[in-house]
């Protein structure tokens, strides 16, 4: 079962430390031809933030080559399907996180967010753990396709806050899950269609806690035709308001349709 991704998606990918932060905690991964991103962002003193997304982009990158794109001997369909194959590969790499801050005294307690995806046969299977989020824009209508692990998130379903009180609260970083910290971490995966047309946007909390999201909006619809541009506006858009963190951003532009291809199914 292969997808025909050839020039289906165009993926840009930018992380940047803004203008307060000394190191870059995000770390990003991208491959357009087998449709998979990857978006972590890292937290944990003396770089340990940086060793954690660090290990998370390249740990699941390469545990979903080998499970997800490699046939399996024996099995029916040739692989498991995208959700299960993110749920085991996020589990693997969370342990991987864990005990290397048992390990290494220097990274305890370390840790990442993270927001990935893998795009086939028409569709996107989406992980997310912690506040990094996945934005959708289809037909002009901008959703946010996941829903925040913070604190600041609890609030505001419990109807403490209202939206716009929760872009000046003081509890902006206070996630309530996050990959490597515990021995086992529930990650958030769901299945949507994907069309031609739709743009998607992978943040780090560096870009929505700097921009309102009608500002992420107008830029997207402004620059869409340059996703180079888009991405690189973006993170200066996020840098003149302030840059108070390290700010990542990765583009998805669907061209046309990549169902599995019958011949290798």
């Amino acid at each position: 079962m292969v997808s025909t991704m050839s020039g289906a998606l165009e993926i840009v990918a930018r992380t940047d430390p803004g203008l307060v932060r000394e190191h870059n905690e995000d770390a990003v991964f991208v491959n357009p031809a087998r449709g998979v991103v990857i978006l972590a962002d890292g937290m944990g003193g003396y770089n340990a933030g940086e060793v954690a997304s660090g290990m998370a982009t390249s740990f699941l990158s390469s545990a979903l080559e080998t499970s997800f794109f490699e046939p399996v001997r024996g099995a029916a369909d040739g692989r498991p399907s995208a959700s299960r194959c993110l749920e085991e590969c996020i589990g693997q790499a969370n342990t991987a996180i864990y005990n290397a801050a048992l390990s290494e005294p220097q990274y305890s307690g370390m840790g990442t967010t993270l927001v990935m995806a893998l795009f086939s046969d028409d569709r996107v299977a989406v992980a997310h753990i912690g506040d990094s989020r996945l934005y959708r824009l289809r037909d002009g209508q901008f959703t946010v396709v996941t829903h925040d692990h913070s604190l600041l998130q609890e609030q505001i379903d419990q109807g403490l806050i209202t939206v716009e009180e929760a872009r000046f609260s003081q509890n902006k970083n206070l996630v309530t899950r996050a990959l490597g910290v515990e021995p086992a971490v529930e990650s958030e995966i769901h299945e949507y269609d994907v069309l031609p047309g739709d743009l998607y946007l992978f943040c780090s909390d560096g870009l929505n806690d700097m921009l309102p999201d009608d500002e992420i909006l107008l830029a997207l619809q402004t620059l869409s035709v340059n996703l180079e541009l888009a991405a690189d506006q973006l993170i200066q858009m996020a840098n003149d308001n302030g840059g108070r963190d390290n700010v990542s951003v990765i583009l998805v532009k669907v061209h046309h349709a990549f169902p599995e291809s019958p011949d290798n199914k």
